[in-house]
C-alpha cells in the first residue's frame, strides 16, 4: 500500500496507435498551445493571488483553485496527445472541465481546512527545492527540453513506427515521471500541503493507498 496523494493523474494507452501520426500531432495541437500560453499566464497570476491569500488566511480560494486545476487538466490532455506520453490519437477537447471519457485525466482534491500561512508558508515552499530540480530533470516542459520523459517518448514512438507497437513498459515509466513532476507542480503552486513523495508511481492509474499523504520532513502539520 502507498500513501494516497491528492493529485490523481491517469492516462490510457490507446491501441492501435497510428505509426506516423505522432509526427504531426504537435502541429495539430497548435491551437491548444496558443490558448494554453494565455491560460498559463493566468495560472501564474492566480498562483500569486492565491499565495497572498494563503499568506494571511491559510486557505486557497476555491474559485482560483478551480481555474488552476482546469489549466493543469487541459495541459495534461494536450501533453498526452501531442508531446508526451503521446498515448492517444484522440484530439483533446477545448475545455477546462473534466472530460470523463477522454483517455487522459487529472484531478486534485481541494485542500479543506486551513493550511500553513505567514513565514511558515514560505519556508514550507522552499523545502520543495530538491523536488523542483528533480522534476525539471525528469519531465522538462512541453517536449521542448531534453529530459528523461522526452528521451523515453522518442524511443517509444520510434518503436511504434518500426513495429506498430508502443511498449507498455515505457508508457508506465513515462506516466510515473509525469506523475512525479505534476505532484511537484501542484506543491509549488500552493495547491496542496502534501509534499511530493520521493517515489516513482508508474502505471496508467494512480496506486491505491489508504494512508494519509505525508508532509515534508520537519514540517509542522497543517
Amino acid at each position: 500500500m502507498t500513501d494516497r496523494h491528492p493529485l490523481r493523474l491517469e492516462a490510457r494507452l490507446d491501441a492501435p496507435l497510428s505509426r506516423w501520426m505522432w509526427l504531426v500531432k504537435w502541429f495539430l495541437a497548435l491551437p491548444h498551445v496558443v490558448i494554453l500560453a494565455f491560460l498559463w499566464i493566468g495560472f501564474v497570476f492566480a498562483t500569486l493571488a492565491a499565495f497572498v491569500v494563503r499568506l494571511f488566511t491559510g486557505r486557497y480560494p476555491r474559485g482560483l483553485f478551480g481555474f488552476t486545476t482546469g489549466v493543469l487538466r487541459w495541459s495534461w490532455r494536450v501533453q498526452a496527445y501531442a508531446f508526451g506520453p503521446l498515448s492517444t490519437d484522440r484530439y483533446p477537447p477545448f475545455t477546462l472541465a473534466d472530460v470523463p471519457d477522454y483517455p487522459a485525466r487529472l484531478e486534485i482534491e481541494y485542500p479543506e481546512g486551513r493550511g500553513r500561512r505567514g513565514l511558515p508558508l514560505i519556508g514550507w515552499w522552499l523545502v520543495g527545492i530538491p523536488q523542483y530540480i528533480i522534476a525539471a530533470l525528469v519531465a522538462g516542459g512541453w517536449g521542448t527540453h531534453v529530459s528523461v520523459v522526452s528521451i523515453l517518448v522518442l524511443v517509444a514512438v520510434v518503436l511504434l513506427a518500426v513495429n506498430g507497437t508502443y511498449p507498455a513498459g515505457i508508457f508506465d515509466l513515462v506516466m510515473g515521471f509525469n506523475r512525479w513532476a505534476l505532484r511537484t507542480t501542484v506543491y509549488a503552486a500552493f495547491m496542496t500541503d502534501v509534499y511530493p513523495p520521493f517515489r516513482l508511481d508508474s502505471g496508467s492509474v494512480e496506486p491505491v493507498g489508504d494512508g494519509p499523504a505525508q508532509s515534508p520532513p520537519g514540517a509542522a502539520p497543517a
